[in-house]
């Protein structure tokens, strides 16, 4: 450890002592008492621009193409296909804008570089051009948000009124999955009746919380709209389905929402991508602790007759552990016997 501290040490006393050297000669040609205004060295930078335009370049368009399928996933939900033409789109215009001041950025000094026979000609403005350069960019950025504000707003507007609604509730450092069971409306909740047994709170003194019940995967139908009600009990985490093009963030004493149409199943998507192994999952993609690697949840697409199998086969988060109805109303624990 000591002899790696000692040589940074040295290359930063050897970079002071170059440092040095370069600011004298500056103020040397400032102060005109060095005739050599222009050394070999400027030549060579000027080449080492082209050279580091064509390398670097060269380098991002091949690992661009190489990584392609591991950056761009298939898609399956509805809404992937207008956020991922959005994407594209926004690639273009940008890409096509870097490419060309990037390469002018590193041309210029190369062709422009210092000659004593050469002379700056002075352009001190030019209207016309300041008003396109300006004007251009206005209306097409202004094209790009209203076109992302227009997606953004139909995947945050209500759901359907079918929509299968699924509660998704992130804490340090796990997901906890909450479902409303056949009336399909989740009961109410409240952080202060968290307990061991009561993670998410549930307040089952409302009628609508007795048939709730909680599933160790997110299990949701294809072709069908599925609703996430989104929450965090403790800190700021972030629901993410890669393959939904699906993010939120699962925010403390403010609930979140995002509705979607799945289209793939799990066992179309590993046949498309002949990987028995694959599965949808949520991760989170908010620094959370230590432990934000471990928040994830497999999300699994069935058909709908096999989600509606799948829901009827469920046991409530009361008949899993009746204590939970200790001290609730007689009415509504009359409710939570007859769902036994």
């Amino acid at each position: 450890m000591y002899g790696f501290l000692i040589a940074v040490g040295v290359l930063l006393l050897l970079s002071i002592i170059w440092m040095v050297y370069r600011i004298q000669t500056l103020v040397s040609v400032v102060k005109g008492s060095d005739k050599k205004i222009a050394s070999s060295s400027n030549k060579i930078n000027a080449i080492l621009f082209v050279v580091f335009l064509v390398a670097v370049g060269g380098l991002m368009f091949w690992y661009s193409i190489k990584e392609f399928d591991n950056y761009q996933l298939p898609i399956a939900s509805e809404h992937g296909v207008v956020t991922d033409q959005l994407f594209w789109i926004t690639m273009a215009v940008t890409g096509v804008v870097f490419l060309i001041t990037h390469v002018l950025l590193f041309i210029f000094p190369y062709k422009y570089q210092y000659k004593e026979n050469r002379k700056a000609t002075f352009y001190p403005d030019n209207n016309k051009l300041e008003i396109i350069w300006t004007v251009v960019p206005g209306i097409v950025l202004a094209g790009l948000v209203i076109s992302g504000w227009m997606a953004w707003s139909d995947i945050t507007a209500p759901a359907p009124e079918n929509a299968h609604v699924v509660e998704i509730m992130g804490y340090q450092f796990a997901w906890d999955i909450r479902y409303p069971g056949k009336d399909n409306i989740l009961g109410d909740y409240d952080y202060r009746l968290t307990t061991a047994q009561n993670g998410m709170g549930v307040d089952f003194s409302d009628k609508n919380a007795i048939d709730d019940f909680s599933s160790p995967v997110v299990v949701i139908p294809k072709g069908e709209p599925v609703l996430f009600k989104i929450r965090a009990r403790d800190v700021l985490h972030s629901v993410f389905a890669p393959h939904m093009r699906l993010k939120m963030d699962a925010v403390p004493g403010m609930p979140t929402r995002f509705w979607f149409v799945p289209t793939k199943t799990t066992a179309e998507m590993r046949e498309e991508l002949g990987n028995p192994e694959f599965n949808y999952e949520i991760a989170c993609t908010e620094i959370c602790g230590q432990g934000h690697n471990s928040m994830r949840r497999v999300i699994e697409v069935v058909e709908p007759a096999e989600y509606q199998k799948w829901v009827s086969e469920q046991k409530t988060f009361i008949q899993t552990n009746p204590a939970l109805a200790d001290g609730i109303e007689v009415e509504v624990k009359e409710v939570a016997d007859i769902q036994k």
